[in-house]
């Protein structure tokens, strides 16, 4: 019986001729995008030195950091700082602060940008448009610092110029830093006009990718001003809103070290001790480095739990980041 030979697989010259195409489109694109990748290399470089390696010394928050000792020399205590921070009034009255202003925060700072931006979408008046823009936008590129004593200016009880006028008209002044309610207030107040201004851009860029027959074909359905917010622009620029909650609850945690310190006092310590803070306090002037990076990494671990948990929610509605 005659034996036949096995067929030896061979490549086409067309199918050989496609690949060896596609190499060399790849090695072209390539080349041209070689200038951009040394471009990204000092970015690169900075976040491996400045934010990669530095995560090597969370290892301090699992042992009792001396100078003496240095990081690695430090004795091991384990989970012995997080049961001291879970045990002491003091770091869970800071934690639940956090969580407090954190979602309040959220609730009411968040909004914002998106109502300016639907505003500004809807005035026709240029000259009117610019000039609000540019005084809602001036306020983000003021320091704390400068905020904070404006707002002490305003609201301080002896010499605060609201209190001042309080005190012509009723005889009266009222402590509004002094009270934890109105301290909250203020808190959130002063974020907002520091910050929605500035955070609007991102939404107003968005507004300006809808397309325009989609409000036309609206106006032929009768639908109104704001029927055509709810029904297209709401939705056109959705993504966008929930790319930016997911930003911004890794953020959640970091109330902001800068605000905080500059609006607070001992009279509402009681609500105004943040992680933030707390960590400048029990690290930097009390010497516990050790507990303070425990509650660093815990600020961390919650804070990429948060965007885990946003991120799969925003997916179930097919918006995920990724």
């Amino acid at each position: 019986m005659q034996q036949t030979a096995p067929v030896k697989d061979k490549k086409s010259p067309l199918k050989s001729s496609m690949l060896s195409s596609k190499q060399i489109q790849r090695r072209r694109r390539f080349r041209k995008n070689i200038p951009w990748m040394f471009m990204f290399v000092p970015v690169v470089a900075y976040y491996i030195v400045f934010k990669y390696i530095p995560m090597g010394g969370n290892v301090i928050a699992f042992k009792n950091y001396n100078f003496t000792d240095g990081i690695w020399g430090s004795p091991w205590v384990g989970m012995q700082n997080f049961k001291l921070l879970f045990t002491d009034p003091l770091a869970f009255a800071t934690i639940r602060n956090t969580f407090v202003i954190a979602f309040l925060s959220i609730v009411v700072n968040f909004p914002f940008p998106v109502l300016l931006a639907l505003m500004f979408n809807e005035v026709r008046k240029q000259w009117f448009k610019k000039t609000a823009q540019t005084l809602l936008y001036l306020p983000h590129f003021l320091s704390w610092v400068i905020v904070g004593g404006l707002v002490i200016t305003l609201f301080a009880q002896e010499s605060g110029t609201i209190n001042h006028l309080l005190k012509q008209w009723t005889g009266e002044t009222f402590p509004f830093l002094y009270k934890p309610v109105s301290w909250l207030t203020i808190f959130l107040a002063s974020g907002v006009w520091k910050e929605a201004g500035f955070a609007a851009i991102i939404y107003l860029a968005a507004l300006g990718n809808i397309d325009t027959s989609l409000y036309e074909a609206a106006s032929l359905d009768g639908a109104g001003k704001i029927r055509k917010i709810w029904h297209v622009t709401l939705p056109g620029i959705r993504s966008i809103v929930i790319l930016m909650l997911i930003l911004g609850m890794g953020r959640v945690m970091d109330v902001g070290f800068d605000q905080v310190y500059n609006l607070q006092n001992p009279i509402v310590s009681n609500v105004s001790e943040v992680i933030s803070t707390y960590i400048y306090r029990m690290g930097l002037q009390g010497g516990q480095f050790s507990l303070a990076a425990a509650m660093g990494l815990f600020e961390a671990v919650i804070a990429l739990v948060l965007i885990l948990a946003t991120n799969a929610v925003a997916r179930r509605f097919g918006q995920g980041l990724w």
